[in-house]
């Protein structure tokens, strides 16, 4: 799992088993911040954008982004088509089909997709986050019906 920003990606987490709340603030305190401080952002410096999934907005979770000031932009349900972290991970999918190689366990599919995940370039990062106020003025013109996105 993880995350983006306009300066590229961020650290990615991965995870053995479930993902409960507690979990969640304990990626955010570590991938998160080690995030922010590697392109030497401030918390001041971004909006942070997840989806509405309840380990997301548990209160625990809730509680993490105040202690943190970290501020959480609003998120409508049942919206993936404007998530730009889904966007992302398409491109890392479609990357590891072009590959054309046997993956063989979690481990082989751990490591082609951290490749992938590292190599991804700049302009990909900042053209999702470029294109999110087109593609949310798209899904306000159709009044919240199909996008082209």
């Amino acid at each position: 799992m993880w995350c983006f920003t306009s300066c590229g990606i961020g650290f990615l987490c991965r995870i053995d088993g479930g993902l409960n709340a507690e979990f969640y603030r304990q990626i955010l305190d570590e991938d998160l911040m080690k995030t922010l401080q590697y392109y030497e952002l401030n918390v001041s410096d971004i909006v942070f954008q997840q989806d509405n999934d309840p380990r997301h907005t548990a209160i625990l979770t809730k509680q993490w982004f105040d202690d943190n000031n970290v501020e959480v932009l609003p998120w409508l349900p049942q919206s993936p088509d404007l998530n730009p972290i889904e966007h992302l991970w398409n491109d890392v999918n479609c990357q590891l089909r072009v590959l054309d190689i046997e993956i063989r366990g979690k481990e082989s599919l751990w490591e082609h997709i951290s490749q992938i995940w590292n190599e991804m370039a700049l302009e990909t990062c900042t053209k999702l986050i470029k294109i999110m106020l087109e593609r949310i003025q798209d899904v306000i013109n159709t009044k919240g019906g199909y996008t082209r996105w």
